[in-house]
Protein backbone atom coordinates (compact mmCIF):
# COMPACT_ATOMS: atom_id res chain seq x y z
CA UNK A 1 0.00 0.00 0.00
CA UNK A 2 1.10 3.55 -1.40
CA UNK A 3 1.80 6.08 1.13
CA UNK A 4 -0.43 9.06 1.73
CA UNK A 5 1.10 11.66 -0.64
CA UNK A 6 0.74 13.80 -3.02
CA UNK A 7 2.84 12.79 -5.37
CA UNK A 8 1.89 14.98 -8.04
CA UNK A 9 3.25 17.76 -6.47
CA UNK A 10 6.16 17.02 -4.88
CA UNK A 11 9.40 19.14 -5.76
CA UNK A 12 13.35 17.71 -5.67
CA UNK A 13 13.62 17.70 -2.03
CA UNK A 14 14.47 15.52 0.63
CA UNK A 15 11.61 13.36 2.52
CA UNK A 16 12.49 11.27 5.24
CA UNK A 17 11.24 7.73 4.75
CA UNK A 18 11.49 4.82 6.99
CA UNK A 19 14.54 2.91 6.78
CA UNK A 20 18.21 3.59 5.38
CA UNK A 21 20.99 1.46 4.96
CA UNK A 22 24.36 1.74 6.53
CA UNK A 23 27.91 -0.11 6.67
CA UNK A 24 30.88 0.83 8.72
CA UNK A 25 35.05 0.37 7.26
CA UNK A 26 36.82 -0.71 10.09
CA UNK A 27 40.00 -1.92 10.64
CA UNK A 28 41.05 -2.84 7.41
CA UNK A 29 37.35 -3.99 7.10
CA UNK A 30 33.60 -3.25 5.35
CA UNK A 31 30.92 -4.76 8.18
CA UNK A 32 28.32 -7.07 7.15
CA UNK A 33 25.99 -3.42 7.07
CA UNK A 34 22.45 -3.46 8.45
CA UNK A 35 19.14 -1.74 7.65
CA UNK A 36 18.00 1.31 10.13
CA UNK A 37 15.28 3.42 11.11
CA UNK A 38 17.66 6.12 12.31
CA UNK A 39 18.42 8.84 10.03
CA UNK A 40 20.74 10.72 12.36
CA UNK A 41 24.35 10.51 12.61
CA UNK A 42 27.11 11.48 15.23
CA UNK A 43 30.65 12.19 14.12
CA UNK A 44 33.29 13.63 16.28
CA UNK A 45 34.05 17.48 15.42
CA UNK A 46 37.30 16.67 13.93
CA UNK A 47 35.82 13.41 11.89
CA UNK A 48 37.27 13.76 8.11
CA UNK A 49 34.39 14.95 6.23
CA UNK A 50 33.68 17.61 8.45
CA UNK A 51 37.62 19.12 8.27
CA UNK A 52 38.39 17.87 4.39
CA UNK A 53 35.51 16.80 2.61
CA UNK A 54 36.23 13.37 2.08
CA UNK A 55 33.29 12.46 0.79
CA UNK A 56 31.95 11.10 -2.24
CA UNK A 57 28.09 10.45 -3.12
CA UNK A 58 25.86 8.47 -5.65
CA UNK A 59 22.43 9.62 -7.13
CA UNK A 60 19.54 6.86 -8.59
CA UNK A 61 15.47 6.23 -8.68
CA UNK A 62 12.95 3.57 -8.68
CA UNK A 63 10.38 3.09 -10.39
CA UNK A 64 7.23 2.17 -11.12
CA UNK A 65 6.78 0.50 -14.45
CA UNK A 66 3.38 0.27 -16.26
CA UNK A 67 2.76 -3.44 -15.56
CA UNK A 68 3.65 -2.51 -12.27
CA UNK A 69 6.93 -3.75 -11.16
CA UNK A 70 9.02 -1.73 -9.19
CA UNK A 71 12.56 -1.03 -11.28
CA UNK A 72 15.83 0.36 -10.87
CA UNK A 73 17.96 1.86 -13.66
CA UNK A 74 21.42 0.82 -14.49
CA UNK A 75 22.41 0.69 -10.47
CA UNK A 76 25.50 -1.50 -12.26
CA UNK A 77 27.07 1.92 -13.44
CA UNK A 78 26.44 3.52 -9.82
CA UNK A 79 28.42 1.03 -8.43
CA UNK A 80 30.75 1.17 -10.74
CA UNK A 81 31.17 5.03 -10.68
CA UNK A 82 31.61 5.17 -6.46
CA UNK A 83 34.45 2.96 -6.97
CA UNK A 84 35.87 4.95 -9.19
CA UNK A 85 35.66 7.94 -6.54
CA UNK A 86 35.96 6.37 -3.44
CA UNK A 87 39.62 5.62 -5.28
CA UNK A 88 40.46 8.82 -5.85
CA UNK A 89 39.39 10.21 -2.66
CA UNK A 90 41.44 7.34 -0.87
CA UNK A 91 38.57 6.14 0.07
CA UNK A 92 38.01 2.30 0.28
CA UNK A 93 35.95 1.17 -2.04
CA UNK A 94 32.24 -0.41 -1.64
CA UNK A 95 32.19 -3.68 -3.46
CA UNK A 96 29.81 -3.25 -6.12
CA UNK A 97 27.89 -6.42 -5.86
CA UNK A 98 26.78 -5.16 -2.12
CA UNK A 99 25.93 -1.92 -3.82
CA UNK A 100 23.48 -3.41 -5.58
CA UNK A 101 22.16 -5.64 -2.49
CA UNK A 102 22.02 -2.49 -0.57
CA UNK A 103 20.04 -0.72 -3.18
CA UNK A 104 17.69 -3.80 -3.42
CA UNK A 105 17.26 -4.24 0.33
CA UNK A 106 16.34 -0.47 1.07
CA UNK A 107 14.13 -0.15 -1.87
CA UNK A 108 12.29 -3.07 -0.53
CA UNK A 109 12.14 -1.57 2.63
CA UNK A 110 10.52 1.37 1.53
CA UNK A 111 8.04 0.00 -1.27
CA UNK A 112 5.40 1.91 0.15
CA UNK A 113 7.39 5.30 -0.94
CA UNK A 114 8.21 4.48 -4.77
CA UNK A 115 5.74 7.01 -5.94
CA UNK A 116 2.57 5.26 -8.16
CA UNK A 117 2.85 4.88 -11.84
CA UNK A 118 1.86 7.82 -14.21
CA UNK A 119 2.68 10.56 -11.13
CA UNK A 120 5.56 12.15 -12.73
CA UNK A 121 7.34 11.18 -9.48
CA UNK A 122 10.17 8.29 -8.64
CA UNK A 123 12.26 7.13 -5.50
CA UNK A 124 15.51 8.78 -5.42
CA UNK A 125 18.02 6.56 -3.91
CA UNK A 126 21.59 8.57 -2.66
CA UNK A 127 24.22 6.15 -1.55
CA UNK A 128 27.06 8.33 -0.10
CA UNK A 129 30.17 7.24 1.97
CA UNK A 130 32.44 9.44 4.07
CA UNK A 131 35.91 9.27 6.53
CA UNK A 132 34.68 9.28 9.86
CA UNK A 133 37.09 8.98 12.65
CA UNK A 134 39.34 12.28 14.03
CA UNK A 135 41.67 13.19 11.86
CA UNK A 136 44.11 16.21 11.98
CA UNK A 137 46.80 16.34 9.56
CA UNK A 138 45.37 16.77 5.78
CA UNK A 139 45.04 12.53 4.58
CA UNK A 140 42.85 10.22 4.32
CA UNK A 141 40.35 8.61 7.57
CA UNK A 142 40.95 4.92 8.02
CA UNK A 143 37.58 4.84 8.96
CA UNK A 144 34.44 5.03 6.88
CA UNK A 145 31.02 4.99 6.73
CA UNK A 146 28.62 3.79 3.75
CA UNK A 147 25.01 4.77 3.51
CA UNK A 148 21.93 4.73 1.39
CA UNK A 149 18.79 6.61 2.32
CA UNK A 150 16.38 6.99 -0.12
CA UNK A 151 13.30 10.37 -0.93
CA UNK A 152 10.62 10.49 -3.19
CA UNK A 153 10.88 13.47 -5.63
CA UNK A 154 8.99 15.10 -7.97
CA UNK A 155 10.92 17.36 -11.23
CA UNK A 156 14.26 18.43 -10.43
CA UNK A 157 13.39 21.71 -12.37
CA UNK A 158 10.34 23.49 -11.64
CA UNK A 159 7.90 23.12 -14.70
CA UNK A 160 9.19 20.62 -15.48
CA UNK A 161 9.72 20.16 -19.63
CA UNK A 162 9.59 23.79 -20.21
CA UNK A 163 13.02 25.52 -21.69
CA UNK A 164 15.39 26.37 -19.32
CA UNK A 165 18.32 29.62 -19.15
CA UNK A 166 21.82 28.71 -18.68
CA UNK A 167 24.33 31.59 -18.59
CA UNK A 168 28.14 31.50 -19.13
CA UNK A 169 29.58 32.22 -15.61
CA UNK A 170 33.77 33.67 -15.18
CA UNK A 171 33.47 30.72 -12.40
CA UNK A 172 35.12 27.45 -12.88
CA UNK A 173 33.54 23.94 -12.05
CA UNK A 174 36.53 22.03 -12.35
CA UNK A 175 40.50 21.69 -12.74
CA UNK A 176 41.84 19.83 -15.87
CA UNK A 177 43.85 16.82 -13.93
CA UNK A 178 41.78 17.27 -10.87
CA UNK A 179 38.16 15.86 -9.33
CA UNK A 180 35.49 16.93 -11.73
CA UNK A 181 35.51 13.33 -13.48
CA UNK A 182 33.89 11.67 -10.34
CA UNK A 183 31.31 12.56 -7.70
CA UNK A 184 33.20 14.11 -5.01
CA UNK A 185 30.88 16.41 -2.41
CA UNK A 186 33.96 18.90 -2.81
CA UNK A 187 33.30 19.29 -6.41
CA UNK A 188 29.31 20.66 -5.64
CA UNK A 189 30.30 22.91 -2.22
CA UNK A 190 32.16 24.67 -4.90
CA UNK A 191 29.58 25.40 -7.26
CA UNK A 192 26.98 26.62 -4.72
CA UNK A 193 28.35 30.15 -4.60
CA UNK A 194 27.72 30.19 -8.56
CA UNK A 195 24.48 28.58 -8.84
CA UNK A 196 23.27 30.87 -5.89
CA UNK A 197 24.54 34.02 -7.77
CA UNK A 198 23.20 32.46 -11.20
CA UNK A 199 19.79 32.34 -9.71
CA UNK A 200 19.87 35.80 -8.60
CA UNK A 201 20.22 36.83 -11.73
CA UNK A 202 17.26 34.97 -13.34
CA UNK A 203 19.56 32.27 -14.71
CA UNK A 204 18.27 28.87 -14.03
CA UNK A 205 22.02 27.07 -14.60
CA UNK A 206 25.38 27.94 -15.34
CA UNK A 207 27.11 26.15 -18.42
CA UNK A 208 30.89 25.98 -17.14
CA UNK A 209 33.87 25.85 -19.58
CA UNK A 210 36.70 24.33 -19.35
CA UNK A 211 39.17 25.83 -16.92
CA UNK A 212 42.13 25.64 -18.89
CA UNK A 213 41.33 27.30 -22.02
CA UNK A 214 37.65 28.97 -21.32
CA UNK A 215 36.82 27.88 -24.83
CA UNK A 216 34.99 24.71 -24.56
CA UNK A 217 31.99 23.57 -23.35
CA UNK A 218 31.98 20.77 -20.03
CA UNK A 219 28.59 20.67 -18.02
CA UNK A 220 26.88 22.34 -15.32
CA UNK A 221 27.04 22.27 -12.04
CA UNK A 222 24.51 19.13 -11.86
CA UNK A 223 24.19 17.83 -15.32
CA UNK A 224 25.78 17.05 -18.40
CA UNK A 225 24.70 18.77 -21.50
CA UNK A 226 23.73 17.15 -24.81
CA UNK A 227 23.15 19.38 -28.25
CA UNK A 228 21.71 18.19 -31.54
CA UNK A 229 23.13 19.86 -34.58
CA UNK A 230 20.97 20.89 -37.57
CA UNK A 231 21.41 17.99 -39.21
CA UNK A 232 20.06 16.10 -36.06
CA UNK A 233 23.74 14.78 -34.79
CA UNK A 234 23.30 14.03 -31.16
CA UNK A 235 26.69 15.19 -29.60
CA UNK A 236 28.14 15.41 -26.07
CA UNK A 237 31.13 17.38 -24.89
CA UNK A 238 34.28 15.42 -24.55
CA UNK A 239 36.91 16.28 -21.57
CA UNK A 240 38.23 14.29 -18.78
CA UNK A 241 37.01 17.05 -16.18
CA UNK A 242 33.48 15.89 -17.14
CA UNK A 243 31.51 13.08 -14.90
CA UNK A 244 30.80 10.25 -17.20
CA UNK A 245 26.78 10.73 -16.78
CA UNK A 246 25.23 7.49 -16.58
CA UNK A 247 21.95 9.03 -18.32
CA UNK A 248 23.84 10.63 -20.90
CA UNK A 249 25.77 7.31 -21.72
CA UNK A 250 22.68 5.90 -21.90
CA UNK A 251 20.60 8.48 -24.08
CA UNK A 252 23.58 8.51 -26.48
CA UNK A 253 23.18 4.58 -27.08
CA UNK A 254 18.85 4.87 -27.11
CA UNK A 255 19.83 7.82 -29.89
CA UNK A 256 21.95 5.99 -32.42
CA UNK A 257 20.05 2.20 -31.14
CA UNK A 258 16.25 3.47 -31.35
CA UNK A 259 16.17 6.65 -32.77
CA UNK A 260 18.85 5.81 -35.84
CA UNK A 261 20.56 9.17 -35.25
CA UNK A 262 24.29 9.79 -35.55
CA UNK A 263 26.18 10.56 -32.18
CA UNK A 264 29.36 11.96 -31.42
CA UNK A 265 31.11 13.12 -27.87
CA UNK A 266 34.06 15.57 -28.92
CA UNK A 267 35.56 18.94 -27.49
CA UNK A 268 33.05 21.49 -28.33
CA UNK A 269 33.99 25.37 -28.36
CA UNK A 270 31.78 28.20 -27.02
CA UNK A 271 31.52 29.35 -30.73
CA UNK A 272 29.44 26.58 -32.22
CA UNK A 273 26.75 27.35 -29.73
CA UNK A 274 25.20 29.07 -32.27
CA UNK A 275 25.46 26.53 -34.50
CA UNK A 276 23.32 23.95 -32.63
CA UNK A 277 19.54 23.93 -33.03
CA UNK A 278 18.45 21.73 -29.70
CA UNK A 279 20.57 21.39 -26.15
CA UNK A 280 19.45 19.81 -22.80
CA UNK A 281 20.55 18.79 -19.49
CA UNK A 282 20.79 15.23 -18.51
CA UNK A 283 21.36 13.44 -15.15
CA UNK A 284 19.62 10.91 -12.94
CA UNK A 285 17.67 13.86 -11.40
CA UNK A 286 16.37 16.00 -14.42
CA UNK A 287 16.85 13.25 -16.90
CA UNK A 288 16.54 15.39 -19.65
CA UNK A 289 15.63 19.74 -19.00
CA UNK A 290 15.73 21.49 -22.41
CA UNK A 291 17.63 24.56 -22.73
CA UNK A 292 16.08 27.28 -24.64
CA UNK A 293 19.05 30.17 -24.59
CA UNK A 294 22.64 30.90 -23.12
CA UNK A 295 23.45 33.94 -21.99
CA UNK A 296 27.45 34.41 -22.81
CA UNK A 297 27.66 37.90 -20.20
CA UNK A 298 26.56 40.49 -23.09
CA UNK A 299 25.73 37.91 -25.72
CA UNK A 300 22.44 36.10 -25.97
CA UNK A 301 22.40 32.26 -27.85
CA UNK A 302 18.69 31.55 -28.47
CA UNK A 303 18.16 27.82 -29.90
CA UNK A 304 15.93 27.31 -32.68
CA UNK A 305 13.61 24.62 -31.00
CA UNK A 306 12.76 28.24 -28.59
CA UNK A 307 11.42 28.54 -25.36
CA UNK A 308 8.05 27.00 -25.25
CA UNK A 309 8.91 23.08 -25.01
CA UNK A 310 11.78 20.68 -25.85
CA UNK A 311 12.55 20.87 -29.19
CA UNK A 312 11.86 17.20 -31.53
CA UNK A 313 14.99 15.38 -31.19
CA UNK A 314 15.20 16.12 -27.24
CA UNK A 315 11.72 15.25 -26.70
CA UNK A 316 12.22 12.04 -28.68
CA UNK A 317 15.20 10.87 -26.66
CA UNK A 318 13.48 11.64 -23.15
CA UNK A 319 10.02 9.76 -24.49
CA UNK A 320 12.14 6.96 -25.18
CA UNK A 321 14.33 6.57 -22.24
CA UNK A 322 11.37 7.21 -19.86
CA UNK A 323 9.84 4.56 -21.99
CA UNK A 324 12.51 1.96 -21.58
CA UNK A 325 12.65 3.12 -17.67
CA UNK A 326 8.77 2.51 -17.30
CA UNK A 327 8.61 -0.51 -19.02
CA UNK A 328 6.81 0.61 -22.17
CA UNK A 329 9.59 0.07 -24.64
CA UNK A 330 11.77 -2.41 -24.24
CA UNK A 331 15.07 -2.33 -22.48
CA UNK A 332 18.39 -3.22 -23.34
CA UNK A 333 19.83 -6.30 -21.50
CA UNK A 334 20.84 -5.24 -17.87
CA UNK A 335 19.42 -2.33 -17.85
CA UNK A 336 16.76 -3.09 -15.77
CA UNK A 337 16.95 -4.40 -12.74
CA UNK A 338 13.67 -6.14 -11.10
CA UNK A 339 13.27 -5.65 -7.19
CA UNK A 340 9.62 -6.41 -7.00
Amino acid sequence: MKKDIDWTSLGFGYIKTDYRYVSNFVNGNWDEGKITETENITLNESACVLQYAQTGFEGLKAYETANGRIVCFRPDLNAQRMVESAKRLEMPPFPEDRFIDAVKTVVKKNIEYVPPYGSGATLYIRPFMFGSNPVMGVKPANEYQFRIFTSPVGPYFKGGAKPITLRIPDFDRAAPRGTGHVKAGLNYAMSLHAIVDAHKQGYNENMYLDSGTRTKIEETGGANIIFVSKDNKVITPKSNSILPSITRRSLMYVAENYLGLKTEQREIYKEELEDMKECALCGTAAVLSPVGKVVDHDKEIKFPSGMEKPGEITQKLYDTLTGIQMGKIEAPEGWIVEIA
